[in-house]
């Protein structure tokens, strides 16, 4: 036999469901996070080290030159097709609205 309630006390809440979510929820956030941060921390095996950029490495001043192999040559003669690619682009600008009275139909 059950115990009468007094009138007075309020029934307890049932939010274990809730809870439960919530805790699932935090649960497959904090795993996401992890495996963020776990993917994010393995290196790339394209990339290497750039010594020349260490934070220990001096900084380079006015007076310092890139090295040989990094210089372009000032006497080269560049060929058409270099010279076309550095030619400025020409013509109307792209636009989302199109030119009055240019539009077909």
């Amino acid at each position: 036999m059950t115990k009468p309630r007094h009138p007075h006390t309020p029934p307890k809440p049932k939010t274990f469901g809730r809870n439960a979510l919530a805790a699932a929820a935090a649960a497959i956030g904090l795993g996401g996070a992890l495996l963020a941060v776990f993917l994010r921390s393995k290196k790339n095996p394209a990339e290497h080290a750039a010594p020349d950029l260490a934070l220990d490495k001096p900084r380079p001043g006015a007076d310092d030159r890139a090295p040989d192999a990094f210089r372009p040559d000032p006497t080269v003669v560049p060929t058409k097709a270099e010279r076309e690619s550095l030619r400025p682009a020409t013509g109307p600008a792209p636009s989302f609205a199109a030119d009055r009275g240019s539009t077909l139909g």
